[in-house]
């Protein structure tokens, strides 16, 4: 499985971007997908997470009700809807999933098998 990251980009405080991360192989749709972000200098730190359905999600305490994770199996993408953005969330995001079959969610990286890339965010006050 191969992960690729895009979307990123700069924008000002407060401001919004959408993440999207394109799945290659079969199994994006068996699979629980989570974003995972990491600043300079500190550890890779989990966001969200989304079972194989889309219907189950999972938020870290520092964007809960600012940012939304959700999935289109139908294309083998996921994405990441940030919104009233803060200079805290400047990092290096990442994709990553692993094979579930049932509604399982992951909040630690090590729960994951494969990474994608990742795409810097960076947001100005």
């Amino acid at each position: 499985v191969q992960l690729q990251a895009s979307g990123g980009g700069l924008v000002q405080a407060g401001g919004s971007l959408r993440l999207s991360c394109v799945a290659s192989g079969r199994t994006f749709s068996s699979s629980t997908l989570g974003w995972f972000r990491q600043a300079p200098g500190k550890e890779r730190d989990f966001v969200a997470t989304v079972d194989w359905s889309g219907v189950s999600t999972y938020y870290a305490d520092s964007v809960k009700g600012r940012f939304t994770i959700s999935r289109d199996n139908a294309k083998n993408t996921a994405y990441l809807q940030m919104n009233s953005l803060k200079p805290e969330d400047t990092a290096v995001y990442y994709c990553t999933t692993r094979p579930s079959s049932d509604s399982d969610l992951y909040s630690r990286a090590r729960n994951y098998y494969y990474w994608g890339q990742g795409t810097l965010v960076t947001v100005s006050s």
